[in-house]
This record gives C-alpha cells, structure tokens and sequence, in this order.
C-alpha cells in the first residue's frame, strides 16, 4: 500500500498531517540525516582551519563553496542515497559518512582529504550534535512561535475582559468574584514562565571520541588542543560544549527541555479543561461555522471539539515527553543504544504538540463571551458578600463574626434584601455600613482587573 495521509500509521503524518508539515524539515529521518550532514562537514571544514593538523591543508575558495552548497543545497535525493548506502551499512551514521566520500570523488581537492571525513569521531559525536542542532531549530521555529500565538490570542481575550467579573468557584461551589481577564491572565502568567525557561534552556553537545576522553585525537595529533577546539567547534553551531560525558551527551538538558515542555502543556491541559467547563455553564459561546456538524443526531450542538482535541492530543504529548525525559539520560557503563530509537520519538512528541496548540488556537478564536450568564450567576450569588461583611465586622470588633454570616447564609438562597436587612442591624460605623450597602457581587473583584491590566508590566 502506497504511503499518504490515508495510510500513514500515525496520526501526526495523516490525519493531521496539514498541522505538523512545518515540523517535516525539522524532525523527519530527512532532517536526522540533514543535520548529520551539516556536522560532518562542519567537522571536516573546522579540521582543516587548524595549524596543528598539517596534514589536512587549508581549503581554497572552490573546495568551501562545494562544501557551503552540499550542506545548504541537501535535499530529499540525497537522503535517499544516503538511505540506499545504509541498506549495505546497517549503519545510520557510517552511510553519512560514505555519501559524503561519494560527493568528494567530484572535486578533486577534497577527494585526496576525504579520509579526514568523520576523524577520530564516534557515531555519537554526530549524533548528540545533530539532535542539538534540530532542537534549537525546532525551539526557534516551532515551540516558540507556537507559544507566542498563544499568549497573544489570550492577551486579546483578556484585555477585553479584564474588568469582566466573573463569578468563581472553588471546590465547584459559589466563591469570591473575580474577572474573566484576570483569571486567564493567570494561564498566561504560567505559559510565559515555561515558554521563558524553555527559551533560556542551555543545549549541551560533545565531540570528544569513543568514550569521551579523545583517546583517538591525541594518539594521532598529539600537540592539538583537543578540548579547546572541541569546544569551540560545538560552541560554532551554536551549542554549549559538555565536556563530561562518556560515549554519549547524556541527555540532561534533553530531559530539562522535555519537562519544560510537558509543564507547558499541562498548564494547557487544565486550561482547556476550565474553558470547556465554562463553555458548559453558558460563559462562552462559539462561533459558529458554516458546514460545520456538532454532533450526527443532534442538530442544536456546537461541541467545544477544539479544546477537546487540544486536551487530548497535549495528553499524548506529555505521554511521550515523559518518557522521552525520563529514559534519555539513563545508559547503561559508557552506552548502550536504547536512547537511539527513542530519539527517534521527539518528532511525534512535537507533532501531537503542534497538532493541539493549532487546535486550542483555533479555539480561542471561536470564543464569544457571554456577559449576560455571567452576569445572571452573579446576582444569584450574593452569599459570596459574606466574607466581606464578616471581614469588616472583625476589623470593628464584632463578636463572632464568621459564625453570624455562616448561620445567614450556609445553605441557603440568599438575596441582595436579605444582605441588606443583615447589614442594616449591623453595629458598625455608617461609613462601614454605607460601604458594604453599596457592595454588590459583581463589585466584589478586588484588585482582578488591574491583575489583568497589568500582565506583563513591571515583571509581573
């Protein structure tokens, strides 16, 4: 059966595949071999700046710009050769290596220093470099744009909404009001803080040999530096040089950046889950699409699909970044390869991810505040005055306060008369009195709208 988004067996390459085709470039056995690519020649180009190795010759204007376009011109051709050399391999990273020495055979220049492809290198060497490499581009070009579209589409909603009150619920029960704009400030507070940490996440590589102490680069070069360079090389491609390492990087910052990760989508997690709630009591309603299909049998419904998806899919995520985090820096002495096929899961961890920031997107861009239930919910609430009131009688030295307005209020409907005839026996100052007579629930927000105001200012 031929290969297409029909027959693909995970979703992130069919179904939804349109979601995650920028993430292709990036995370594909293609791009694995891309970024190979790029390092070996990286290598081979560093080895020959250097004084110390004489016998690989400073390379002329020609042999670098066939270097610059074999790195920037590698395309899906040649993968592919590199894919038909590792059918004879059985090795990923030695075929690399073959299809460079192909390529060389066509300049004459590198043809005689093609040996000097792949020097004194562990398989890991690449490795460990390349999937550096393919994090920092997808953190640059996938995780963080995606984040930044988040906190966007939220600040829309909250700016519009930061006086809006809003009544809340702890434990599901009627609680202190608060506005709409300062309760999703709240989810945007917590994103930013992930989505900075991750940004700020150091991404560690290595180049030093077998077990890494370079004991193939100092029995050949031996008055090289062999540290200093390595370290310069990996800081070349933008990478922060680890210099304890066995065969592999072990992995750390790797699991740093996949709980980073994970803890981001969980705050998502509990955000949807809290819009699908509110969805669900009337605060929000979606806009409605031409074409669109609730549900098969009940033509009224507009289901709230893309919190759901986002949900589901950040779930799948999680499932994988947790793995990923959790077995990535665990090996066995000096290696072993079961880090090597799980690797080979970021890619489906960052699609599922994709797929469900799309989805919330999309979510959020269908969301209608409905002032008129929250507003409803409120004026059915004003039992929630009773922390106030009793607040204010403590301040005036009221005896057993909290006691009194349980007794008024704990399981029973109260309303704004009610309130009012308690707070007029009241024995407190008028001023107290005439404050608390002009407290309504929907006043009672305390500082939430300045909260909400104020994301993003001042540090906070």
């Amino acid at each position: 059966m031929q290969l297409s988004s029909l027959t693909a067996v995970s979703s992130v390459d069919g179904r939804y595949a349109g979601r995650t085709a920028n993430l292709r470039e990036i995370f594909s056995e293609y791009g694995l071999i891309r970024y190979r690519v790029i390092v070996e020649i990286r290598w081979f180009q560093a080895l020959a700046s250097c004084a110390d190795i004489p016998q690989v010759t400073p390379l002329s204007e020609n042999a670098s710009q066939f270097l610059a376009q074999l790195a920037t011109g590698f395309d899906i051709e040649g993968a592919a050769r590199v894919k038909a050399i590792e059918a004879t391999t059985n090795h990923d990273v030695k075929a690399v290596e073959y299809y460079l020495k192909e390529c060389f055979e066509s300049n004459e220049e590198l043809s005689l220093l093609s040996e000097f492809l792949h020097f004194s290198c562990t398989s890991e060497d690449i490795n460990n470099l390349s999937y550096a490499l393919m994090m920092l581009e997808a953190r640059e070009r996938v995780f963080l744009p995606a984040f930044a579209d988040i906190d966007t589409a939220l600040k829309v909603i909250i700016k519009a909404n930061s006086g809006v009150a809003m009544l809340s619920r702890t434990h599901g029960q009627t609680a202190s009001p608060t506005t709409l704009g300062k309760e999703l400030a709240n989810v945007a507070a917590r994103l930013q803080r992930q989505a900075e940490q991750l940004g700020q996440q150091v991404i560690l590589g290595k180049i030093n040999g077998a077990v890494g102490n370079f004991n193939a680069h100092i029995t050949a070069c031996p008055n090289v530096d062999w540290p200093h360079f390595a370290k310069q090389f990996v800081e070349s491609l933008g990478l922060t040089w680890n210099p304890w390492t066995t065969q592999i990087e072990p992995h750390d910052w790797m699991a740093e950046s996949f709980h980073t990760l994970s803890r981001y989508n969980t705050v998502l997690i509990d955000f949807c889950r809290d819009i699908w709630a509110y969805i669900s009591i009337g605060y929000f309603t979606q806009k409605t699409i031409a074409g669109e299909i609730g549900s098969s049998t009940m033509p009224h419904k507009v289901n709230p699909i893309d919190f759901e998806n986002a949900e589901g899919n950040l779930g799948v995520a999680n499932a994988l970044l947790g793995h990923l985090a959790e077995k990535l820096p665990v090996s066995r002495w000096q290696r072993d390869l079961t880090d090597s096929t799980v690797l080979r899961a970021i890619g489906t961890a960052a699609g599922h991810g994709a797929i469900a920031y799309a989805s919330l997107l999309k979510g959020l861009s269908k969301l209608q505040v409905n002032a008129t239930r929250l507003a409803e919910d409120l004026d059915r609430s004003w039992e929630v005055l009773a922390e106030p009131i009793q607040t204010v009688m403590r301040l005036h030295g009221i005896e057993n306060p909290y006691e009194q307005l349980k007794a008024l209020t704990r399981g029973k409907t109260i309303s704004a008369e009610i309130i009012e005839e308690f707070i007029q026996g009241l024995d407190i100052p008028d001023a107290a009195k005439q404050q608390l007579l002009t407290l309504t629930p929907a006043d009672y927000t305390g500082n939430a709208a300045a909260m909400a105001r104020s994301l993003g200012k001042d540090g906070q």
